[in-house]
């Protein structure tokens, strides 16, 4: 018997679109709509490399050394960004979900954290993604499972497809985000600046061209509808729109300049988070849920053009 790399691949079709998620993970695969890529997934025999996809929970993006203090206890995680010394992007993206619930255009899957070394908490995530002729709508629900309350964040990670033979340097992105995370070289915040009369103000719309890209921006703007909304348009301006609610307060954008090539800057990572990198560490943005509690956030992505 063969396995696929990420399990069972659970195929979404409405509306002439079809969305594949897979089993490992619980992340979104491929989205193809009008037969063409809106996110620059992977193949069905790939792992999912550079967080492609994944779900990022109980931690989005970087905790420095893997360490933080929860209720006056230390806590150590593995470090999974051994270049840097970081632990990046949680503890379930290589962890097999389950299905609780499957139609053609949609499909819920759920994993049960249990208590870890540096998270000895005990967490049930569950993940439903929805296709209709509207776009992909995903919603996050966590739980408080244990008799302990437990520090939790969360995001997700999925690679908007700069079209067929493009690299993201040719595309137009606007997105939301009035102020500026600075990093240091370890990719840890060290500050923040507003973005107005810098490269980084995105808010109107600019060409990528040769501008890297790979920070956290917050104080989102939102529509009227209390969601912020990024899009990425190629030169035809079709493209994709990713938008989140609004306990999705921080935005990550990342144009791929370290994944390694023939994907390079083929696509653009836009992460909606939930809390800052190393928010653990600092408290920034970390939702407490006590026993029994839930919390759910919502975010999705649209066609554009």
């Amino acid at each position: 018997m063969t396995v696929l790399p990420t399990g069972e691949q659970y195929r979404l079709t409405s509306a002439g679109a079809e969305v594949v998620v897979v089993q490992v993970g619980g992340g979104l695969r491929t989205y193809r709509d009008g037969g063409r890529d809106l996110v620059d997934g992977f193949g069905e025999r790939e792992m999912a490399g550079n967080a492609r996809g994944h779900v990022l929970a109980p931690w989005p993006n970087r905790l420095d050394a893997g360490r933080y203090t929860w209720d006056g206890a230390d806590h150590v995680t593995p470090l999974s960004e051994a270049e840097t010394g970081n632990a990046i992007h949680g503890l379930v993206r290589f962890a097999a979900w389950q299905v609780v619930d499957r139609s053609s255009d949609a499909v819920t899957l759920e994993h049960l954290l249990h208590p870890q070394p540096g998270y000895p908490f005990t967490l049930m995530l569950r993940v439903r993604y929805e296709l209709s002729a509207a776009g992909l709508r995903v919603e996050t629900t966590a739980t408080n499972c244990g008799d302990v309350p437990l520090p939790y964040g969360e995001g997700h990670h999925p690679y908007l497809a700069a079209g067929a033979g493009l690299h993201v340097d040719d595309c137009t992105l606007t997105a939301p985000g009035a102020t500026r995370l600075e990093t240091d070289e370890r990719a840890l915040p060290t500050g923040s600046v507003p973005v107005a009369g810098t490269p980084y103000d995105l808010r109107e719309g600019r060409q990528i061209g040769d501008l890297v890209i790979d920070h956290c921006f917050t104080d989102l703007a939102r529509d009227d509808d209390g969601l912020a909304r990024v899009h990425l348009a190629g030169p035809d301006g079709r493209g994709a729109t990713v938008w989140m609610d609004g306990a999705y307060d921080h935005l990550q954008v990342f144009t791929g300049d370290v994944v390694p090539e023939p994907r390079r800057r083929r696509g653009l990572a836009v992460e909606p988070m939930t809390c800052p990198p190393n928010a653990l560490a600092t408290g920034a943005g970390v939702r407490r849920l006590e026993p029994g509690e839930s919390t759910t956030a919502v975010w999705g992505i649209a066609p554009l053009g």
